[in-house]
């Protein structure tokens, strides 16, 4: 059964940014057929968390679609108009094992022509990882801070940096982590006042409120 998606295609007039077509619940059908629908208005096709399997059809379409596998994304076209601004955002992980969410926010920034920088593995399980960036950090005006297990990264990045920052739970750990469950209650529970939490592994949703933070600013 075909069921109609309702592109929201004046949310850039609206707000700024393009709509982002979510992948993991929508048929390989759907995607085709909403892709080509973005594409024909001239737009960027930005699908997240979509599946290899999944985005294999796509790309056998679409000879200019890029895939990128560790975060889950694919963009068709380079139709987006670029963000006019002078700001930098650095996006911070705990551990190697936050790559996906990190690169989803990467991606998402990307397309709308921001600066960004990742630092991985500056956990607090070694903070000597993070003073020896920390002089480099301090360059960037937004920081997105990605973090498992406990989440205790934000909090500590939040008692020395002054700027604005974005605090992602990611869905790594051990037991008691739950899915991520514990880094978000603990970013929430944060004694640095002045942090924004997102939902568990929402690097797209982080990306997009730097980018209001930005547009905001300039």
């Amino acid at each position: 059964m075909n069921i109609d998606i309702n592109f929201d295609f004046e949310r850039r007039e609206r707000i700024g940014f393009v709509e982002a077509i979510w992948g993991a619940d929508k048929s390989i059908d759907q995607l085709k057929r909403v892709s080509l629908e973005v594409l024909n208005k001239k737009e960027v096709v930005f699908i997240t968390r979509i599946s290899k399997h999944k985005a294999k059809h796509l790309l056998g379409i679409h000879k200019n679609a890029k895939f990128n596998e560790e975060a889950k994304c694919l963009i068709i076209g380079e139709n987006l108009k670029k963000i006019s601004t002078n700001k930098k955002v650095a996006i911070i992980s705990g551990g190697s094992s936050d790559l996906a969410v990190t690169l989803e926010a990467k991606l998402t920034l990307e397309i709308y022509g921001i600066v960004c920088k990742s630092f991985i593995d500056v956990g607090v399980a070694g903070l000597h990882r993070l003073f020896n960036q920390i002089e480099e950090i301090k360059k960037y005006d937004v920081l997105i801070v990605c973090a498992g297990m406990e989440g205790a990264l934000a909090t500590v990045i939040g008692g020395l940096l002054p700027q604005p920052i974005i605090a992602v739970p990611v869905s790594v750990g051990y037991g008691v982590s739950k899915n991520g469950e514990t880094a978000l209650r603990s970013m929430l529970s944060s004694c640095s006042p002045g942090i924004s939490v997102m939902n568990i592994d929402n690097g797209y949703g982080a990306a997009i409120a730097a980018l209001r933070i930005i547009k905001s600013s300039s």
